[in-house]
């Protein structure tokens, strides 16, 4: 049995993982501010959870947690393009001084492995598909920017500290739990609450902005699969599907989904976003033994239900997990 210290692991994708692991029967710690996690994504795990509140900018509050770990996974940050654009010394402080923060204490604890939660922004906007990490990085925003120098900072440990790092270049991830009153969550969420609620969902663009969507489950799988892979360490590696759909594709989908016709308001394009993304997943087979199980559909209908299962529970006045 070992010992996972999940950074940010009380948000949307940490709390899948420590809910994965728990199922596995390993041990799970979790450092969280809660800014943006909260502990009713542990719900039914937090008795099993050791969970500790700081900020990963705080080195002396996180260094304590370090102790006794086998592994960590870094996904405290702030994950917005628009965040980064409204405030980039903020988002470059957590995105930044964070991650050094936590390489730093994992280097210290003499933890065996981090595993580092990369994004697809650092591709930027390149004509190119599908992103292979032999591209060239492009970094639109602060946020992307940020992204690409923890992806070094990995890189920089493992060959210099002796730390084992692994960056995965995270696609759009969806799936339950993702938080979809936060104004920087992803758009998937936004479109299914708008459904729900018969609203009109929005679409900044003309729609023909595509991206690799992909279900929660497959990073999961990718994440736990990347904390023990051999030759991982050093090596940026994306995490995705490696099919795109286009937005207005996305509320055809929704339509089929949902059993009705609903046309999407448009309004102007969003300054740092990339138009097209679709990840070459053949390294992470490569190197992971990953392979994606649950097509974007799939997911779709996974995730449909679960926020209609939440937003009743919302109604009703009670927690939905």
């Amino acid at each position: 049995m070992s010992l996972y210290l999940i950074t940010g692991g009380a948000g949307f994708i940490g709390s899948h993982i420590a809910h994965e692991l728990l199922a596995r029967g390993e041990r799970v710690r979790v450092v969280d501010d809660l800014s943006s996690g909260s502990l009713a994504n542990l719900e039914g795990a937090l008795d099993r959870v050791e969970f500790i509140q700081a900020d990963i900018r705080e080195m002396d509050r996180i260094r304590p947690a370090f102790e006794g770990a086998d592994y960590v996974i870094h996904l405290a940050a702030r994950s917005s393009v628009a965040f980064s654009i409204e405030d980039p010394a903020t988002s470059t402080a957590v995105n930044i001084g964070g991650t050094v923060n936590v390489l730093v204490a994992a280097r210290d604890a003499r933890v065996q492995r981090a595993v580092f939660a990369d994004s697809a922004a650092v591709y930027g906007d390149s004509p190119a598909l599908p992103r292979v990490e032999t591209q060239e990085p492009q970094p639109l925003s602060p946020y992307a920017l940020a992204k690409l120098t923890g992806e070094y900072f990995c890189r920089i440990f493992t060959n210099v500290f002796s730390l084992e790092a692994v960056p995965l270049r995270f696609f759009n991830i969806f799936g339950p739990r993702q938080n979809p009153h936060s104004p920087y969550t992803g758009v998937l969420s936004k479109f299914m609450v708008a459904y729900l609620r018969g609203e009109t969902p929005v679409i900044f663009g003309d729609g023909e902005q595509s991206r690799d969507f992909t279900y929660v489950a497959n990073v999961v799988d990718a994440v736990l699969r990347a904390c023990t892979a051999p030759e991982a360490p050093g090596r940026a590696i994306n995490v995705g599907v490696g099919v795109s759909y286009t937005l207005n594709q996305t509320i055809a989908l929704l339509n089929r989904i949902f059993g009705r016709e609903v046309t999407p308001r448009y309004a102007p394009p969003r300054p740092g976003d990339v138009r097209h993304s679709r990840a070459d997943v053949s390294l992470a087979r490569q190197l992971l033994g990953y392979e994606p199980k649950v097509s974007f559909e799939e997911g779709l209908r996974r995730t449909v239900e679960w926020y209609r299962s939440a937003l009743a529970a919302e109604t009703r006045g009670v927690s939905a997990s």
